[in-house]
């Protein structure tokens, strides 16, 4: 079992830049799925991006693409989410979760995330 740990929410203004990070315990570095989502209340979760945490691959939805990036660092078994050019589009609790599967399965669209954080609030507003 992956326990995942959010941090770095919080508000900015419109243009500014939030870092998030998960940490993983229990991470083993390989084989693992990563990815961040988001949601506002009254909507759909929304896929954000992806890391195969075996060889860094990435994926990251259309909306963000460009003005996020995920990384990783297995020393301190965190996956970090750099957002950048913020608008209010991308106000939402972001949650990052994990599975275990094989690569060619690590989207936004796998159905199968078990693994969730507890989220935390991203505000983007004047």
């Amino acid at each position: 079992q992956v326990q995942l740990v959010e941090s770095g929410g919080g508000s900015v203004q419109p243009g500014g830049s939030l870092r998030l990070s998960c940490v993983a315990s229990r991470y083993t570095g390989s084989g693992l799925c990563i990815g961040w989502f988001r949601q506002v209340p009254g909507k759909e979760r929304e896929g954000v991006a992806t890391i195969y945490t075996s060889d860094g691959s990435t994926y990251y939805n259309d909306s963000v693409k460009g003005r996020f990036t995920i990384s990783q660092d297995n020393a301190r078994n965190t996956v970090s989410l750099q957002m950048n050019s913020l608008t209010p589009g991308d106000a939402a609790t972001y949650f990052c979760a994990a599975t275990r599967i094989p690569r060619a399965r690590c989207y936004t669209n796998e159905p199968f995330f078990p693994f969730w954080g507890q989220g935390t609030q991203v505000t983007v507003s004047s």
